[in-house]
């Protein structure tokens, strides 16, 4: 994983991104969400704290969900 930069400097991103890599970014309350370079960030709805850093991590392998059942007759 990379280092935590200051999210000052998240206008860099598109500079620090990698195919097969996102980026961690982490509030002062210690929630964590994993995205894209998005300038500006758009923050959850549920983060009371503004985000305080970010850092470079290789991106979460795919999983395969569960079928959709077939609607009922």
């Amino acid at each position: 994983m990379g280092e935590w930069v200051d999210f000052e400097r998240w206008k860099e991103c598109p500079q620090l991104q990698r195919p097969g890599y996102v980026f961690e970014v982490m509030n002062a309350e210690g929630q964590s969400l994993f995205t894209t370079c998005e300038v500006p960030l758009r923050l959850p709805s549920g983060w009371t704290s503004a985000p305080v850093r970010f850092r470079l991590v290789e991106a979460p392998k795919p999983r395969h969900s569960s079928p959709i059942p077939r609607p009922r007759p």
